[in-house]
């Protein structure tokens, strides 16, 4: 959710580098409103400390460093009262503790990093960090850094506080949550011309992109996201993307990528009060609206990938309203991992500003603006979920809308990839030509026979998935028992033949009838089309 990778929805009608300073952020990445370079020398420091993911596991042990995932912080404390480097790394730049400077000086180019604001004096003799900086590791190993405001590295802004100690400034920037991970771990990785990070925030997604795509851009309304996406690229070694300000598709006017991804302010509030979440148009219409104009940015075979919410009205079908999204053109598939109840999501949001914490007829007062802005658009709930969008152009778009809440396993990229793929190979043959094909059962399937101890027969069969999203399809005897012989050596037709020769059942029924199941088993990953 935007908790964990914030993007912007509210001009602050400043220019990256004078919203940077006035923040207290740092001004050494190139290419972002400094030239020092000092990005650079402080990544080789950050490295030579093993200032990493791995080194940071193997200091603090595995019960202090998941309870830093869930903004916990006291064992991590616990366990850096050494005088180590990597030691005080942590508490300076993971934890916001004052070090002592001598001591930070042993590690980091501290002057450089006073004089381009990522650290700050305090005390006379110590030093503090003026942005959050914590390791993130790549997909294949690499050794990446995310910069964030204070205070906002996971779990909201909650934990962050504006200028007059209150709650968090409306154009606060978050680190790296469960959403960006999510987000992340879904987009399809083949090797890309172009992408686009809508709404870049901290700049996880650009950071992802850049393994893959020869051009990024990142967009977002905040110019202070777009400097700390330039920070988070530069410190991780990465060469700096396109940075373009404005609101949605405004920064690229009519160009086309091949690849965009967009975590958005999705939230449904009333009001645009935090940038990062709310999107500041009524319900979810800023997600209708990134989606329906999705399709005309996508070169052909381009994905648009994004998490949203959606609204569950009184008196229509929430598939129906999501289908009503999808651009002309373009294939979809759209899951839903979540639903909660309007209160449930009133508190949620009101927890992840704060607003918890303060005044208590302020936080009722809030609590009662969302829920009179959900009783008047007749929403009883919110949906959360993926929204994948292929440009194929095809006569006969396939749009696929779900519930599936169930445990996946991430990453789902070829698994995204491969749903689509299965689509136009579905798209382009009947029944007919099914059967004359050849299949082969997926990797990791397995047949679950459910029914009374003791029972000769089973009541039903289910296979399973154990890879991806770890389906399971309830099916006959039939379906289980192809399934079981597909090794791609035999048409589909031959195999009903035999089946149908084993069960005493007359042929031309069986291939007349099983056509429809063998589409949604293909449909589903279940099985794979084995093709000369």
């Amino acid at each position: 959710m935007p908790s964990g990778a914030p993007v912007s929805s509210g001009s602050s009608g400043s220019s990256v580098s004078s919203v940077s300073a006035a923040s207290g952020g740092p001004d050494g990445a190139e290419g972002s409103g400094g030239g020092s370079g000092t990005a650079g020398a402080l990544r080789e420091a950050l490295l030579a400390a093993d200032f990493t993911a791995d080194g940071l596991l193997e200091l603090l042990g595995a019960s202090a460093y998941a309870a830093l995932a869930r903004g916990e912080t006291v064992p991590a404390l616990r366990a850096t009262r050494g005088d180590g480097a990597l030691e005080a790394l942590v508490r300076l730049l993971l934890l916001q503790q004052p070090v002592p400077r001598a001591r930070v000086a042993s590690v980091l180019p501290v002057a450089r990093c006073v004089t381009d604001g990522w650290l700050a004096e305090v005390g006379g003799d110590e030093v503090a960090a003026r942005v959050d900086v914590r390791p993130y590791g790549g997909p294949d190993g690499e050794d990446w850094f995310i910069v964030s405001d204070l205070g906002c590295a996971v779990g909201g802004a909650g934990g962050a506080t504006g200028a007059d100690g209150g709650t968090a400034d409306e154009g606060v920037v978050l680190g790296v949550g469960g959403a960006s991970t999510t987000l992340a771990g879904i987009t399809v990785r083949t090797p890309v011309a172009s992408a686009l990070d809508l709404g870049s925030g901290c700049g996880v997604q650009a950071l992802h992109a850049a393994r893959h795509a020869t051009r990024v851009t990142a967009t977002d309304l905040n110019p202070r996201a777009l400097h700390i996406t330039a920070l988070t690229l530069a410190l991780s070694g990465v060469p700096a993307p396109e940075l373009l300000e404005g609101s949605l598709f405004e920064p690229v006017g009519e160009r086309r990528f091949d690849l965009i991804v967009s975590n958005p302010p999705f939230v449904i509030s009333p009001g645009a009060r935090l940038t990062y979440r709310d999107g500041g148009l009524g319900g979810d219409d800023l997600c209708r609206n990134l989606v329906q104009h999705a399709g005309e940015r996508l070169n052909p075979g381009g994905y648009a990938q994004f998490l949203a919410n959606w609204q569950h009205v009184d008196g229509e079908d929430w598939t129906e309203r999501l289908r009503s999204w999808v651009p002309r053109g373009c294939d979809a598939w759209i899951v839903q991992r979540e639903v909660q109840d309007i209160a449930q999501y009133a508190e949620l949001w009101l927890r992840d500003a704060g607003d918890h914490r303060g005044d208590p007829a302020a936080y009722t007062a809030r609590y009662d603006a969302w829920l009179d802005e959900f009783e008047a658009r007749g929403t009883r709930s919110v949906g959360f979920g993926w929204i994948t969008l292929r440009r194929t152009d095809a006569a006969r778009p396939s749009v696929t809308v779900e519930e599936w809440p169930h445990p996946v396993e991430q990453p789902l990229g070829d698994t995204v990839r491969a749903h689509f793929a299965r689509q136009d190979y579905l798209r382009g043959r009947d029944d007919a030509a099914l059967l004359a094909e050849r299949f082969r059962l997926a990797d990791e399937v397995v047949q679950e026979q459910v029914g009374l101890p003791g029972a000769e027969d089973p009541e039903h069969v289910v296979l399973r998935q154990n890879r991806g999203m770890r389906r399971a399809a309830r099916v006959d005897t039939v379906a289980a028992g192809f399934a079981g012989v597909c090794d791609g050596t035999l048409s589909a037709a031959r195999i009903l033949d035999a089946i149908a020769q084993l069960l005493g059942e007359d042929p031309v029924v069986l291939r007349s009838r099983t056509p429809e199941q063998i589409r949604s088993l293909v449909e589903q990953g279940f099985l794979e089309p084995v093709q000369a």
